[in-house]
């Protein structure tokens, strides 16, 4: 009996391992796999002057796509990203905003303030849908993306995704990394 009660636990053990391993997952975003690395991507500021994202490295990134129209989807997914970067508290420095802006067109006056701390960058739509993860089918518009300090995109969040989601997610990252 004292064997029985003894081994019962190591053999649930490998049973839950081996046999039925849990199916459940913690992240609510969808993780990249496999990682994507940041390449030197055509971009400018407002001002047309030249800008490199490769220089957000070190931070926590948070990158949106859409046009300058930015649409009410899009200003959604702005404020998200501030509300988020806010609710970390002490962590906030870890984290930088990026609006990659896919046309000519001008940002509003209003937006720009609003989202004040957001890098605004104009990039070229065929570069990033080429490093951009899209699930098929996927617009550029539709997704929220997460870009470790080590210049790799890791994590995507779909359109109509809950804060909430987002920020369990954040705060895991920022919990357990030591970078950034």
């Amino acid at each position: 009996m004292l064997i029985a009660v003894s081994t019962a636990p190591v053999l649930a053990g490998y049973y839950f391992y081996y046999v039925a391993p849990p199916s459940g997952r913690t992240n609510y975003g969808t993780l990249v796999q496999p990682q994507r690395t940041l390449p030197a991507l055509a971009t400018t500021l407002q001002d047309g002057s030249a800008y490199d994202l490769r220089s957000l490295r070190g931070n926590w990134v948070m990158v949106v796509a859409d046009e300058a129209a930015c649409p009410e989807a899009c200003q959604k997914k702005l404020w998200q990203m501030r509300q988020i970067r806010a609710a970390t508290g002490k962590d906030a420095d870890r984290i930088e905003r990026v609006f990659l802006v896919l046309d000519d067109a001008p940002l509003s006056t209003m937006l720009l303030r609003e989202y004040d701390g957001t890098h605004f960058v104009r990039a070229r739509r065929s570069e990033l849908q080429q490093f951009l993860a899209l699930p098929e089918g996927g617009q550029l518009g539709d997704h929220l993306w997460l870009i470790d300090p080590l210049g790799n995109q890791m994590m995507r969040w779909p359109q109509g995704a809950e804060e909430r989601g987002i920020k369990k997610d954040i705060d895991r990252l920022l919990k357990y990394s030591r970078i950034g």
